[in-house]
């Protein structure tokens, strides 16, 4: 009997064990949900750009993250530090499975680029954790329409005297992480030569009327009201938690000036449309070449892609009426037309031919290294202007630290065997038609606002991007590529004419919007072709804000933020 009681003793505590381990599991599993809000973030966002395309997710992409840093780890020791490693979650995601597309050129390139990116999610991170709400308002808060059973004035809970219950702290808070996030992107953008690809704003690319803001705010204005949302999405959604939890009821100004704020944006984009300004129409053949990236550079190919690029050329002149520029991708030619005797004669002959202006991408050199460059071939092949790229990718045109340190030019192989060497200054090409200038922006270029911005001040009233988004194979990077470089147009409120080896070769007015793009049969813009039309260039009018000023706004923003996390540390630092 009493060895009996002993076991059933023993079972019984161990009874009690199993509960308080699944308790302890179920306690685990729950700790982790903000981690997964992170990497939410970082899907939703993804989500917005190319190939899914769902752009309205990026009003709510940031609010999991938010929420993770503002209603969770109250008991961590490092709160500011939990804060960075989540952005970084959700900034590593973002970028990892946004520019997947890279691994077509390199994994572990890919991998270091998300890594790094995700560092601009981490500080925006604690950039939100600094500025987590703390404490009750100052004053206690009085209704005299509550609801439900009502609480004596004056003796409100705590939950009642929230500041999130406050329509202006509200407003303010999303303010300072809007411009927070505004100036990060502006960072990413030129820092280390820069990546500013997919900022918050790109992906609203196709919403016209909300984009127009760009003429004076460049893209960071647009990431500016996007992420303004984004705090005022979820504000408004705990600040209902509370209410309900509270039974009282109060105007939420901050979402309906929010919600008008948006209106007012899409009505000032709808006047823009309005506007009218002197034009000259210009007949445009851009030509697809879709030659594989291993036959580009090779001279035992060099016959055949002659005879391609003559054919093609021959089928842009037979439209009625024909063209008055023809324009070829980044790098039409095998070798470069100024050094090789073949491929000058070759271009030269068939700009004689044809008798109109001819743009294409080649390679050129000098004692001082090789570069990427455009040319444009006037005079039935006499006269020939050239530009020299400015702007280099990294770890597609050089790579970084190359003889510094040897083991980063692994990341890439034998991809980038040789540096490129990168121009000195913008060149603006001039057209036969006096009127028409052209900026010959060559492959990523044209996703650079200060760069595009350059060319104009010199006289570019027509921008026109060569470009070969055939090492990406059949990915969404040449789609991504577009969706960035739309907003030059509108930043300059000028067309746009790309002619990409493959990928997308299109036509876009000084509005944005896509006019023209070639597809095959079956809606693919992986093909070869010829796409012929008409873009109107403006020949007059007064150049945008932007033009003159460049990406003024996000430079007011990171000097604003600076200035306000620097005072928020301070008090904090004076709480303590």
């Amino acid at each position: 009997m009493p060895s009996f009681h002993r076991a059933n003793s023993r079972n019984g505590a161990g009874g009690a064990v199993d509960v308080v381990s699944e308790t302890a599991r179920k306690r685990r599993s729950w700790d982790l949900w903000p981690w997964f809000a992170a990497a939410l973030t970082g899907l939703l966002a993804t989500f917005c750009f190319a190939p899914c395309e769902q752009n309205w997710l990026c009003w709510i992409a940031l609010t999991p993250l938010l929420a993770a840093v503002w209603f969770s780890g109250e008991k961590a020791k490092r709160r500011w530090l939990r804060d960075l490693l989540l952005g970084q979650v959700a900034g590593t995601v973002f970028f990892w499975s946004g520019f997947f597309w890279l691994r077509t050129v390199t994994v572990s390139g890919l991998v270091l680029v998300g890594l790094y990116l995700g560092l601009y999610f981490a500080v925006w991170g604690w950039v939100a954790g600094l500025f987590r709400p703390r404490g009750p308002l100052r004053a206690p808060v009085k209704s005299s329409r509550n609801w439900g059973q009502p609480f004596p004035l004056g003796e409100l809970p705590i939950e009642a005297r929230s500041p999130w219950l406050s329509s202006l702290h509200n407003l303010w808070l999303a303010f300072v992480l809007a411009t927070a996030w505004a100036a990060l992107e502006w960072i990413r953008g030129w820092l280390f030569s820069g990546w500013g690809w997919n900022g918050l704003g790109v992906a609203l690319h196709n919403l016209l009327p909300v984009i127009q803001i760009a003429e004076y705010t460049g893209v960071p204005g647009i990431s500016f009201v996007v992420a303004f949302a984004n705090v005022i999405a979820i504000s408004t959604v705990w600040r209902f938690y509370l209410e309900t939890k509270m039974r009282i009821r109060r105007p939420h100004f901050d979402f309906t000036l929010t919600m008008a704020g948006i209106v007012g944006v899409a009505a000032f984009g709808i006047r823009q449309f309005q506007v009218q300004t002197p034009t000259e129409p210009l007949r445009v053949a851009l030509v697809q070449a879709n030659v594989p990236r291993e036959e580009k550079f090779s001279r035992e190919f060099q016959d055949k892609t002659f005879q391609l690029f003559t054919r093609l050329t021959n089928l842009a002149m037979a439209t009625k009426p024909p063209p008055q520029l023809v324009v070829w991708p980044e790098s039409a030619t095998p070798l470069p037309v100024l050094l090789d005797r073949d491929n000058y004669q070759f271009v030269t002959n068939l700009a004689a031919a044809i008798k109109v202006d001819l743009l294409l991408g080649t390679i050129d050199a000098d004692r001082q290294g090789d570069y990427n460059a455009a040319l444009l071939v006037t005079d039935g092949g006499e006269a020939v202007q050239l530009y020299r790229k400015l702007h280099l990718v990294p770890f597609g045109e050089y790579v970084p630290g190359r003889h510094t340190v040897p083991f980063i030019a692994r990341i890439v192989g034998d991809q980038v065997p040789a540096d490129f060497t990168a121009g000195r200054e913008p060149v603006v090409f001039h057209l036969t038609t006096d009127r028409i200038r052209a900026a010959p922006l060559i492959c990523f270029e044209d996703t650079l606002g200060e760069l595009t911005r350059q060319f104009v001040l010199r006289g570019a009233n027509l921008l026109v991007n060569v470009t070969n988004d055939g090492w990406f194979l059949k990915s969404a990077g040449s789609q991504q590529h577009l969706e960035n470089a739309i907003f030059r147009c509108i930043e300059n409120r000028l067309p746009l004419v790309r002619s990409a080896n493959t990928g997308v070769t299109c036509m876009v007015n000084r509005y944005g919007r896509v006019t023209q793009v070639l597809r095959d049969a079956s809606g693919s813009t992986f093909t070869e072709g010829v796409l012929s039309g008409t873009v109107t260039v403006p020949t007059g009018g007064r150049s945008t804000f932007y033009t003159r000023h460049g990406e003024l706004f996000a430079q007011v923003c990171a000097a604003l933020g600076f200035i306000l996390v620097l005072v928020r540390l301070v008090r904090l630092r004076a709480q303590l």
